[in-house]
C-alpha cells in the first residue's frame, strides 16, 4: 500500500482532515518545532548539530503533515518528489558535464 494511502487512512480515522490553508499552518508549526530542536542542540549554531532526542517524531509529524496537505489538494506527493528528483539528478550531472576539469589557470 503507498505510503499516501497509509496516511490519508490514518488522517481520516483520526479525524485530521482539515482546509488547505489550515493544514500551511500546522506545517508551518510543525517546521518551528523542527527548528527549535535543532536551535537548542546547536547552542543557536555555536555546536555541531547532532539529531537531539525527539528529531526523528518532529520530521515524521512535518512529513504527515505535508501529505495530508497533498492529500487534501489532490496532489500525488511520492509522484512530484519523484520528479523532483529526477530533475535534480538530470541538473547535476549537465552541470558536471560543463564543469572546467584540471587546474584552472593556463601556463
Amino acid at each position: 500500500m503507498p505510503l499516501s494511502a497509509v496516511i490519508a487512512g490514518a488522517i481520516d480515522a483520526a479525524g485530521l482532515g482539515a482546509t488547505a490553508p489550515e493544514l500551511i499552518l500546522e506545517l508551518q508549526t510543525d517546521l518551528g518545532h523542527v527548528a527549535a530542536l535543532a536551535t537548542v542542540a546547536t547552542e543557536r549554531g555555536r555546536r555541531p548539530f547532532r539529531p537531539p532526542p525527539g528529531w526523528s517524531q518532529r520530521l515524521g509529524q512535518l512529513g504527515l503533515t505535508l501529505y495530508n496537505i497533498a492529500d487534501q489538494t489532490g496532489v500525488d506527493l511520492d509522484q512530484m518528489i519523484r520528479e523532483r528528483a529526477a530533475n535534480v539528478t538530470h541538473a547535476a550531472h549537465t552541470a558536471a558535464q560543463h564543469a572546467p576539469t584540471g587546474w584552472p589557470f593556463q601556463d
